[in-house]
């Protein structure tokens, strides 16, 4: 069966968020997305500005190596664009972006990739992420400190350990070619899909809709079933059975859809070292994706502040049960003190009695017993009274009781 290769681009600012800092592009060659990240002042400007450079290597290459390798010189090219941007803005200072791209040439990718933007390839029905996360989440996971069910709820999964911008001179970036067939998808999309939306959930979409455009759609359109508290963005490539998977014309959506409100001016300046280098640990995470230097200084602190966590979590959990615990032994003290207070009137081998407590049982405990025996027989009393007594008369207190039984006595049959 012949496969027709299209693709498509589609992004959201979603619910919460004011503006959009994601960028995203899918051209004739080249498809590649970026999540910016400093705030309502820099992260939409940092995505751009990335976005709008690296198009220059949306072109023919004769190896996916070569083009991973230009991808890769275009990412570093646009770092040192965005480090000169905020010599000349310092309100943009701590801006940068994510970014997961690829360039097709073949039946070959060539990917370049930094931060935590995904790739993701769905052959033959089966899903895998193709990136890796460049977050200290991720290294815990990697180390065994967390799962990667505590990694989805950990309070610094936002801390990203590589990402171009005002914050490493030289960052690292992951490169790689792979082999593409025709029928393979690939998803590229920022941390606002693959965080509220499940693996399983997006791969169901993209086996159900064939359309690229109404795929991409319906994956933002998941995510803000979940609410989107992040920009979601997504650009889908199908692969078929010709060369090209192209966008004609292409298309850029987000952030870099729309005007820079500045050029960026590329000046020559002594190389800054990082403003970002000392930011000091903080009690709980911010929303917003920020960088931390990729350090074992700062990744021994993650875990030392995990293990402060658990026993946080652990002393609560037991102050919570012994508080319950508590509560749970008062009130039985409490409500057994009060049956204690309580008297009725029966029988007790054949002679009237005073019971204090009240007529129920928990289980095989009673929670009345005999108070006092008197010297009544049952069967002197009259009828009436006999099956009265038998089915126990109610008293208010002790004094009501014996009061009852002083009746009973003055009513035998001489």
């Amino acid at each position: 069966m012949a496969t027709s290769g299209n693709s498509a681009a589609a992004s959201h600012v979603g619910k919460v968020r004011a503006n959009n800092q994601d960028s995203a592009y899918a051209g004739s060659h080249l498809f590649i997305v970026a999540d910016g990240m400093g705030g309502h002042a820099g992260g939409d400007v940092a995505s751009a500005i990335t976005i709008k450079h690296v198009v220059e290597a949306d072109h023919v290459f004769e190896t996916a190596e070569e083009a991973a390798q230009a991808l890769h010189d275009t990412l570093l090219a646009a770092n040192r664009i965005l480090s000169d941007t905020v010599i000349e803005h310092n309100e943009l200072t701590g801006m940068g972006t994510t970014v997961s791209g690829m360039v097709r040439v073949g039946n070959k990718m060539g990917m370049a990739h930094i931060g935590d933007s995904r790739i993701y390839l769905l052959r033959d029905g089966t899903m895998k992420q193709m990136t890796h996360d460049h977050t200290f989440v991720q290294r815990l996971v990697e180390s065994g400190r967390i799962t990667l069910e505590e990694a989805a709820v950990h309070p610094r999964r936002s801390v990203l350990m590589r990402v171009l911008g005002d914050v490493d001179a030289s960052p690292e970036i992951d490169t790689e070619v792979f082999d593409t067939q025709p029928g393979d998808r690939w998803l590229l999309c920022s941390d606002g899909l693959s965080s509220f939306v499940t693996e399983e959930k997006i791969a169901a979409i993209l086996r159900r809709v064939t359309d690229s455009e109404v795929a991409t759609e319906r994956l933002v359109q998941a995510a803000l079933d979940q609410g989107a508290p992040d920009n979601v963005t997504v650009v889908l490539v199908d692969v078929g059975d010709d060369a090209s998977s192209a966008h004609e014309p292409p298309l850029m959506v987000g952030s870099a859809a729309s005007p820079l409100s500045f050029e960026p001016t590329i000046v020559k300046k002594p190389v800054r070292l990082p403003n970002l280098l000392l930011h000091p640990l903080k009690a709980t995470q911010t929303d917003d994706s920020h960088f931390e230097p990729e350090s074992d200084e700062y990744y021994q602190a993650i875990i030392r502040e995990d293990r402060r966590r658990v026993r946080r979590r652990r002393i609560s959990w037991i102050t919570f049960i012994t508080l319950t615990i508590a509560a749970i032994i008062t009130g039985l003290v409490l409500g057994y003190q009060y049956t204690q207070q309580q008297h009725f009137v029966g029988t007790d081998d054949g002679k009237v009695a005073i019971y204090q407590g009240v007529q129920q049982s928990i289980g095989p405990i009673s929670l009345s017993h005999v108070y006092q025996i008197t010297d009544v027989r049952v069967v002197d009393l009259p009828l009436y009274l006999r099956s009265s007594v038998e089915n126990t008369i109610n008293a208010s207190d002790l004094e009501d009781a014996q009061r009852i039984v002083e009746m009973l006595s003055d009513a035998r049959v001489p």
